[in-house]
C-alpha cells in the first residue's frame, strides 16, 4: 500500500497571524511543508492550532502574512482539499455510503468513479456492512472512518485535519489513527494535522510543530526520520519515545503540565 510517488503540494505559510480585534490569537507562523509531507501541529487549548488551519483551508482570513500553493498565493477557499474535523459533521439524513458521495455531487463530477472509490475506501476501512446505515446507527469510531473516507474520496492534495480522533475512546483512537496512516501511504497528501495529542503527533508524522501557549506561535520543531508503517504506541520505539519526551519537557517549561505529570508520562509510555 505505500507509495513513493505523491499527490500533495507544496503549502507555504510565511509569517501567517491573527488577530480578533484587540486580541492576538496567533503570532507569526513561518513553516514550508513540503509536497506528501505529514505536518502535526500539537499545543495547549486556544493556541491558535485550529485557527491556523482554518486560514490555510482558506476559510479565514489571515491578519497578515501569506500562504502559497505550489508557489501560487491562496486567495479563496481551498478546493482540492479534504478536511475532517472533530465533530464528524454527518448528515443525519444520508446513510453512511452517500454521505461521502455527496463529494462528487456538490462538485458535479461523473459518479462513476466516485462510487468505486467509495466502495474501494469503505472496504478498507472496515466499513463494507455499514454503508446503508444511517450515522445514529454507527459507533463513533464508524462515524469517524465515514468522515475520514469523505475527507479523502475525491483523493485531494491537500488534507487538513483539526482534532479528528478527540471524540474517540482510546482503542478506536489507535485503529482509526492506523487507517489514516495507510491511506495516507497509499496516495501522499499534503497534511496539516491539529491535535492535542503528543502521542498522535509523533507517531503520524514526518514533523512535529510544538506550540507556546496563546497567542500561539512554534516554539520548536521536530523532526521524525523513522520507517513507516509507525508503532502505536511512542514506547515501543526508543526514538519515537524521545521525541515526545522533547515534547512534553516544553509543556512543562511553559507551565501547562507539572513536573509530577511528565514523570508520570514518561513512565507509561516506557511501559507501554
Amino acid at each position: 500500500m505505500t507509495s513513493t510517488e505523491t499527490r500533495g503540494v507544496r503549502l507555504q505559510i510565511d509569517h501567517v497571524h491573527k488577530t480578533f480585534g484587540p486580541f492576538e490569537a496567533l503570532r507569526p507562523v513561518t513553516v514550508d511543508i513540503q509536497p506528501g509531507e505529514f505536518v502535526s501541529v500539537v499545543g495547549p487549548s486556544g493556541c491558535g492550532k485550529s485557527t491556523l488551519m482554518l486560514m490555510v483551508a482558506g476559510l479565514m482570513k489571515t491578519s497578515g502574512g501569506s500562504i502559497r500553493i505550489d508557489g501560487k498565493p491562496l486567495s479563496g477557499p481551498l478546493t482540492d482539499v479534504g478536511i475532517a474535523f472533530q465533530d464528524h459533521l454527518l448528515l443525519d439524513f444520508r446513510t453512511a455510503f452517500d454521505n461521502v458521495l455527496l463529494q462528487g455531487v456538490i462538485r458535479g463530477l461523473p459518479m462513476g468513479p466516485v462510487r468505486e472509490r467509495t466502495r474501494e475506501l469503505f472496504d478498507r476501512l472496515g466499513l463494507a456492512k455499514a454503508a446503508e446505515r444511517y450515522p445514529h446507527q454507527l459507533s463513533g469510531g464508524m462515524r469517524q472512518r465515514v468522515s475520514l473516507a469523505r475527507a479523502l474520496v475525491l483523493r485531494p492534495s491537500v488534507l487538513l485535519m483539526d482534532e479528528p480522533f478527540g471524540a474517540l475512546d482510546a482503542l478506536t483512537r489507535l485503529q482509526v489513527r492506523y487507517d489514516l496512516e495507510q491511506l495516507w501511504m497509499a496516495d501522499r497528501p499534503t497534511v496539516l494535522f491539529i491535535t492535542h495529542s503528543v502521542e498522535e503527533a509523533v507517531g503520524l508524522s514526518d514533523r512535529v510543530l510544538v506550540m507556546s501557549t496563546s497567542p500561539g506561535q512554534v516554539v520548536e520543531e521536530i523532526r521524525v526520520d523513522l520507517p513507516r508503517p509507525r508503532p502505536l504506541t511512542l514506547g515501543e520505539d526508543p526514538v519515537l519515545a524521545e521525541h515526545g519526551r522533547r515534547i512534553y519537557d516544553h509543556f512543562a517549561r511553559l507551565g501547562v503540565i507539572h513536573r509530577d505529570v511528565l514523570g508520570a508520562a514518561a513512565a507509561g509510555a516506557h511501559a507501554a
